[in-house]
């Protein structure tokens, strides 16, 4: 039987990363009796391998919990735990385009953060009722007060009833949910049984056994098992075989009501049938129009990934198809290199997305990968008036014939303690970027940054950390393009261009990014039997340039004594086989140097 609207709260829990949002989500499971003491684990909603190796959250997940209130009503709670990185912001939006209301965690020890604040105002364009929470207060340097004076400061939330809480120890957790009963709105639905079905499309996943697994949020109507189903934004009709709920474990039901967020499967097999934010209905009484769905999530960052044996380019389309599935924010095309054969384009939200996604492509699917360099979209303009969008630097036309070249800019906010202030000015600076605000909440300073893209991708946030012994944060959104001296590096290795570590750089950071980039490989390409040389080129134009030596042979070993002339022979004799091997030689760079290359710091 499902529970009328009255008793039914769906929230999503928002923070910065690091600020406890799944061992906060950890206690309202274990308070409200989701799962048994032995059943629990730390960070429980984090069931991937990578999630817990790196102590982050990347999918958002969801979890229906009972809690029988102090006015004697049981309510249903539908919990969303979600990221805390930036990379992974689209999986926040679609999880609160699906909820009426959030809870808002600060660490008292950290304050407000930008992730925090960018959160905020997601949560706000939703239209949501937010509660305030102060976590770790089971620290020492715990300080409730300051936190909730950084919230009503830097945020603009009345924080006077924040409630302060400890997720480790479960602290005043009753008096939280007290609050997301009392302070979050019910869902509006419409609950007659002869209404037509709306049903929102939240997340989809793979599953070698049920075929694909829809979490969806029943806004209208209802869905039970044995029900045909249309998808109205793909014209493909189902019938449900299973509908069910997470208490975090998968519970069957007989259905999902109005305001009630579950899951169902209906045999698909087919993938492209399923798109995040389809409006799923009844095929026997349609509704007249489909729910608005998300935003579309605008890629960042692009990469190609081709399958280290070109026998396994079909488990690779078939991998990334059912990753697509499972993250929304993944982007993809065909695509082919003369010198890697054939692969995808990758669109990705930002340089951690794009590892997280070549690791779960390793460890879920086994498919080893070859990545190139990552690049930002430029837009070229040619002198014929033409306007190409250019995605892979490899692709670049004859600079005779482009006029202007514009590259995408960032708007950075960066959250810092006063201390550190100086250093991160000298790097945004570095980075050509221009100061947009500076303003003060007690000693922390938030810089407010326009940034080229292409400068933040490779390195820019581990500097950040580095520089700031991590206590800074850092946010950002995209803020248009503009016209910059931008040019095509080129990686020759052995007089042979390297597509995969093409790259388009500002012109004045070309000489230092080339040099650093032969640097590195001079170290990750093995030695070969001749002499190799590692060349960054602009044009026809040699800019930086590694040697790396041959292997010699000791062909003299065998010589004891005798006449100098003996030794010259046979040296002259190996000279000339190093000359022919050298035309004819062939370089093979390992697939571990490309990926070690492009990890490049400002420090080797």
């Amino acid at each position: 039987m499902t529970k009328p609207l009255a008793h039914i709260r769906n929230f999503a829990i928002i923070a910065h990363i690091d600020h406890g949002k799944s061992t906060l989500a950890d206690r309202l499971i274990q308070t409200c009796g989701g799962l048994e003491a032995r059943e629990m684990t730390e960070q429980v909603l984090d069931n991937m391998d990578i999630e817990r190796e790196r102590g982050i959250t990347i999918k958002a997940q969801t979890v229906r919990l009972a809690y029988k209130a102090q006015d004697g009503i049981e309510y249903q709670l539908n919990l969303m735990d979600t990221p805390g990185h930036v990379d992974f912001a689209y999986e926040v939006s679609r999880s609160l385009a699906s909820c009426e209301g959030s809870i808002l965690v600060v660490d008292s020890t950290q304050g407000v953060e930008a992730q925090t604040l960018a959160n905020v105002y997601q949560a706000l364009d939703n239209h949501h009722e937010i509660v305030t929470v102060v976590n770790k207060i089971d620290l020492p340097a715990a300080d409730v007060e300051w936190a909730k004076q950084q919230v009503e400061d830097v945020v603009g939330l009345d924080a006077s009833d924040a409630i302060p809480v400890s997720g480790k120890t479960g602290q005043n957790i009753d008096q939280l949910l007290e609050a997301i009963v009392k302070k979050l709105p019910p869902p509006t639905g419409n609950t007659d049984r002869n209404a037509p079905t709306k049903a929102l499309l939240v997340d989809s996943w793979y599953d070698a056994y049920l075929g694909v697994v829809i979490l969806v949020r029943v806004v209208d109507g209802y869905l039970k098992k044995g029900q045909k189903i249309r998808f109205m934004g793909t014209g493909a009709t189902r019938d449900i075989d299973r509908v069910g709920m997470f208490t975090p474990k998968k519970v069957l039901l007989d259905e999902l009501g109005p305001g009630e967020m579950g899951f169902i499967t209906a045999a698909i097999k087919d993938i492209s049938d399923t798109k995040v934010g389809d409006t799923i209905t009844d095929e026997r009484n349609l509704a007249p129009e489909a729910l608005p769905g998300f935003k579309p999530s605008i890629p960042m960052v692009f990469c190609s990934l081709f399958p280290a044996d070109s026998s396994e380019f079909e488990k690779l389309r078939e991998s990334i198809a059912k990753l697509k599935l499972n993250d929304a924010s993944l982007h993809y095309e065909m695509e082919s290199s003369q010198a890697l054969g054939m692969g995808f384009r990758c669109g990705f939200l930002g340089l951690l997305h794009m590892e997280i996604i070549q690791e779960r492509l390793d460890r879920e699917f086994d498919v080893d990968l070859v990545p190139t360099a990552p690049s930002v979209v430029y837009k070229i303009k040619m002198t014929n008036g033409n306007e190409l969008t250019l995605y892979n630097p490899a692709d670049m036309p004859d600079t005779t014939r482009i006029a202007t070249i514009s590259e995408p800019w960032i708007k950075a906010t960066i959250m810092t303690p006063d201390e550190y202030l100086g250093s991160l000015l000298q790097l945004c600076q570095e980075r050509r970027g221009v100061q947009v605000e500076l303003t003060y909440v007690g000693n922390r300073a938030m810089l407010v940054y326009r940034l080229p893209l292409n400068e933040v991708i490779f390195d820019f946030y581990d500097r950040l950390k580095s520089i700031s012994r991590g206590y800074a944060s850092f946010d950002y959104h995209l803020d248009g393009y503009e016209e910059g001296d931008l040019v095509k590096m080129e990686i020759l290795v052995n007089g042979e261009g390297v597509d995969a570590l093409a790259m388009v750089v500002h012109r004045s950071q070309a000489e230092r990014r080339g040099r650093q980039l032969c640097e590195r490989l001079k170290d990750l390409i093995p030695r070969q039997m001749i002499k190799v040389a590692i060349q960054a080129a602009i044009g026809g134009k040699v800019i930086a340039r590694e040697d790396i030596s041959a292997l010699r042979k000791d062909v003299t070993a065998k010589c004891y004594g005798g006449d100098i002339s003996r030794k010259r022979k046979l040296l002259e004799k190996q000279k000339k086989g190093k000359a022919k091997m050298q035309m004819y030689a062939n370089v093979e760079i390992p697939q571990s140097a490309f990926i070690a290359a492009l990890k490049m710091g400002d420090e080797k």
